[in-house]
């Protein structure tokens, strides 16, 4: 990166900051991040989550109709609402069988959609919206309430009391969940074609046991399977444990053969921008600067420092992430899955720093329609897991991983 640039950076901060863009030509001075994409592969087009902690499942789903784009089909709608539904019942029991000892929440894990497939089928959009409540768009407010309340009520009745729970309680959950998202059905019509949940999961071309999760970690052996330690992951679904080099080559080489990538990851990062759609991780360190700038620097205050660092108006130096970082962050709360989204490509900033192209449900919002721009740092620091095709993972690691 030039000197130039890091410097400005790291200088006192100044009024103002343009709207990041995306074309090929290169910024002036102050002008926010410039990208270039360099490679994308076919998704389909941005969803809206809206009001629902639902991105564990919309980024799945649009993950997985990108793998049906990849292999030359056309790829339906698949129903977002169809799998958190049927998350809701394999989470409620689950809940009630801990006593309440487990997370119950908005939140999930990319598991839960592939799972979930497994389990019950797919449906397409149309079939089943799961929208039965008033609006257009999802909004758990009131619905998310309402089911831990009912879940809540039926294991305190069961403690206090010391009875056996009702025969009613899993019907009364199903009533609920019916009122709220619609009656499953059991057949459908589309395309002219009757079908089962189960058989159009079944005719859909990608096999749903290909997919895979992947993590990086330290507190358990390299290559082998455990289940991530983390609140939304109440179905303990495992991940694959790969070096940190090994699962930054998984996303290169998936990228490069055209396989979309689900990102589990960290949004609650001072480097992530919701308003300019990037995410980044400056460095601290003024090595380089001279002695003047240095001084500088050190003249600044604690939060002077750290508006420089975040202003997000021109490329900065990234931290170089280790595999020590990462375990670090993770430890100490301060990595936390809290949101999913898509890979989908590569691109560069205009000093030629590398970053990724994102897709996320946050609706088609500017600055770049939906997408978000996150840079290689950013990745490899807090990405929590990956799900990918097992094809799309090189060969030597497919070995040590033991993948057929």
């Amino acid at each position: 990166m030039k000197t130039n640039l890091i410097i400005a950076a790291l200088a006192l901060c100044f009024a103002g900051t343009a709207a990041a863009q995306t074309t090929d030509t290169p910024a002036g001075e102050g002008e926010g991040y410039v990208f270039t994409d360099t490679k994308v592969v076919p998704i389909t087009p941005v969803k809206n989550q809206h009001r629902s902690g639902t991105c564990w499942c919309f980024s799945t789903i649009s993950f997985l109709e990108g793998e049906i784009l990849r292999t030359g089909a056309e790829a339906p709608h698949l129903s977002e609402m169809w799998v958190v539904r049927n998350a809701y019942k394999d989470k409620a029991r689950k809940y009630v069988r801990m006593h309440g000892h487990i997370n119950w929440a908005q939140g999930g894990a990319a598991c839960d959609v592939t799972e979930g497939i497994k389990a019950h089928g797919i449906v397409p959009f149309e079939v089943y919206p799961g929208l039965n409540y008033g609006t257009d768009k999802p909004d758990f407010h009131e619905l998310a309430e309402v089911l831990k309340s009912y879940l809540d009520t039926v294991i305190e009745v069961a403690d206090r009391t010391s009875k056996p729970l009702s025969t009613a309680w899993e019907r009364g959950f199903d009533a609920i969940l019916d009122e709220y998202f619609g009656v499953m059905p059991e057949t459908f019509t589309y395309n002219g074609k009757e079908y089962t949940p189960q058989s159009f999961a079944a005719s859909l071309p990608i096999d749903i046991n290909d997919y895979v999760s992947v993590g990086s970690y330290t507190h358990h052996p390299f290559h082998t399977q455990f289940i991530l330690e983390v609140p939304d992951n109440w179905m303990w679904g495992t991940v694959y444990n790969v070096t940190l080099d090994e699962m930054m080559a998984i996303v290169d080489n998936a990228l490069a053969n055209n396989y979309p990538i689900e990102w589990a990851t960290d949004v609650s990062e001072k480097g992530f921008s919701r308003t300019k759609a990037i995410g980044i991780v400056p460095d601290e360190d003024i090595d380089g600067l001279d002695g003047s700038e240095a001084e500088k620097w050190g003249d600044l205050t604690d939060a002077e420092k750290e508006a420089a660092l975040y202003k997000f108006d021109r490329p900065v130096k990234e931290k170089i992430i280790t595999q020590e970082m990462r375990q670090t962050a993770f430890d100490n709360y301060e990595t936390t899955d809290d949101h999913g989204m898509v890979i989908v490509g590569t691109a560069h900033d205009q000093a030629g720093n590398p970053f990724f192209k994102v897709l996320n449900s946050w609706d088609v919002l500017p600055p770049y329609a939906g997408y978000y721009y996150f840079s290689r740092p950013f990745v490899a620091y807090k990405t929590t897991s990956i799900i990918v095709n097992k094809n799309a993972i090189p060969k030597d690691i497919r070995n040590k991983l033991h993948l057929k």
